[in-house]
């Protein structure tokens, strides 16, 4: 299991109380969320479309897909190559409600990156490439490719080294961030390759990390100095205090939801481009649990935070969606989800479904 995703940092917190228009070809605010096909035996697809998602998101590791190096990589008949099924599966499950899938691609197989470890970034980001290419030919229906979530978080994306809040990258540290770029940009090219139609979501940070994001985005760089291409970036704005925009800062470099406005102007700046914001997990823990350091107490309150969240982001046309995490708790590894284990829905269920 990866780290804890430590949003302050510090102590455990124990309980909280508490714009221009995106291009024309943009669609309105979409919810998304990480939902398997099935729960219990159960299809899931007609509870998401309660809720009305209309973006499922799912990930697809390419050290799994490839343990071997196939002899023609952007060939996805290539024998080397083990697709799952499962992500067909979800594709059609979700065409007769209207809910598309997006992939996030990531882990490295080791002859890619001559580790054991997936975390391990591939050493040639063609290689990278090559697969991504693979995989929109496999999987032509699919339009939303995200590029290896939160390389920021520890244990996620190697080789990557702390910084101090707030403090420019220096040597090493920012070796990371230009691997990163590398990656994005090829995988970008290659994607578009395949169909213009697939738009390509990058950047990938979340609240805090290792190297806070706007340490990150300023280091996004080519090896010529500019920044790579993408068509969204892509946050987990994970937030332990009420997600509203107007909120004072948040320390030490951290980026909350209601710091999404700050974010963006880094986008602009160091990326060059005003694009689209993709929030691609949210998610409200109710009470402690092992994936966060913390939680909001009563569950009317993670209620109102999730009515907050929906309502900023659908005023806010920069966001392209809001992606739940979680949907089902199942502690003591997470007490985010919408409805309890054995399925009965909490408060923010109906919050999210009617948000």
């Amino acid at each position: 299991m990866p780290p804890m995703r430590l949003l302050a940092r510090g102590a455990l917190m124990g309980a909280v109380l508490a714009c221009l228009l995106l291009p024309a070809e943009a669609s309105a605010f979409q919810k998304a969320i990480w939902g398997p096909l099935t729960y219990n035996g159960v299809n899931q697809f007609p509870l998401y479309h309660q809720l009305g998602v209309t973006i499922d998101e799912t990930d697809l590791a390419w050290d799994q897909v490839a343990p071997t190096r196939p002899h023609h990589p952007t060939n996805p008949n290539d024998p080397a190559y083990h697709w799952p099924a499962a992500i067909s599966q979800l594709i059609a499950a979700g065409q007769p409600y209207g809910i598309q899938v997006m992939i996030q691609i990531r882990d490295s197989p080791a002859w890619a990156s001559g580790h054991t470890n997936p975390a391990w970034a591939p050493k040639h980001p063609a290689d990278f490439a090559a697969f991504a290419a693979a995989a929109a030919k496999h999987y032509p229906q699919v339009k939303l490719w995200m590029v290896w979530g939160e390389p920021t978080r520890s244990g996620l994306f190697y080789p990557i080294t702390k910084a101090q809040p707030l403090e420019p990258l220096v040597g090493s540290q920012r070796q990371a961030p230009h691997l990163y770029a590398r990656i994005l940009n090829d995988a970008y090219f290659a994607l578009k390759g395949v169909s213009k139609s697939n738009r390509v979501i990058g950047g990938c940070t979340y609240t805090t990390g290792l190297i806070d994001p706007q340490q990150w985005i300023a280091n996004l760089k080519l090896p010529d100095g500019k920044p790579p291409h993408m068509d969204m970036y892509a946050h987990n704005p994970f937030s332990y205090q009420t997600p509203t925009f107007g909120q004072p800062y948040s320390f030490f470099g951290a980026v909350q939801f209601s710091d999404l406005h700050e974010l963006a102007g880094w986008v602009n700046k160091y990326l060059g481009k005003k694009i689209p914001l993709f929030l691609s997990e949210f998610t409200v823990p109710t009470a402690p649990d092992n994936e966060f350091n913390f939680y909001v107490s009563p569950p009317s309150v993670a209620a109102q935070w999730v009515t907050d969240v929906l309502r900023e982001s659908r005023a806010w046309h920069r966001i392209y969606a809001l992606g739940w995490v979680n949907v089902y708790d199942n502690l003591p590894e997470t007490a985010g989800g919408l409805l309890s284990e054995s399925g009965v829905p909490k408060p923010d269920f109906y919050a999210f479904e009617h948000g």
